[in-house]
């Protein structure tokens, strides 16, 4: 079998390569500039998107594994944001609100019991999560104790949300 020949480099701008039933397309970032300036030799950056279609409960799944990592969230954070998803596609209140308190965590774990892994969650262990969720201005304290307006940026009813992790080397002088 012979090896295709290419008149440019195929892999400067633009290249995707099939992994396991996703895509992961690789592209500069900003500029003009192309990965490897032919003239002056100076590297630039690299953006890697990954594209892959899955199911509901993955979705589910991986979109609150990325804003917990996004926003540095411990496990209690992230359970509670597991338990938000939930409340906000089960009991909204109106489109920016939901009720996010002890009965509504109640609710939740009965909802999950039949699940293959229900989610184990103290009340003590909710109520910390929910702080790390203010903090990370992913929820905010309505005038009604235990009611929360919801940051549509970070909660909403798409089906699709890309999510880019910019990592740069620190160019120290040691």
């Amino acid at each position: 079998m012979a090896l295709e020949r290419y008149p440019t480099n195929p892999f400067i701008d633009g290249m995707v390569v099939p992994v396991r039933g996703r895509q992961v397309k690789l592209s500069k970032i900003g500029g003009d500039d192309v990965l490897i300036n032919q003239t002056t030799g100076e590297i630039g950056s690299t953006h890697v998107t990954t594209y892959k279609k899955v199911d509901g409960e993955q979705f589910i799944k991986l979109f609150t594994a990325n804003i917990g990592m996004t926003f540095d969230l411990s496990a209690a954070g992230i359970k509670a944001f597991s338990v938000l998803l939930w409340a906000v596609q089960n009991k909204a209140i109106s489109k920016d609100q939901v009720d996010f308190d002890a009965l509504t965590l109640r609710d939740f774990i009965e909802d999950h019991l039949q699940t293959s892994k229900p989610l184990k969650l103290s009340l003590t262990t909710f109520k910390r999560g929910i702080n790390e969720l203010e903090k990370s201005q992913i929820v905010a304290k309505t005038m009604r104790k235990g009611r929360y307006y919801i940051n549509p940026n970070f909660v909403f009813n798409g089906d699709r949300i890309a999510f880019s992790t910019v990592i740069e080397r620190n160019k120290s002088t040691t």
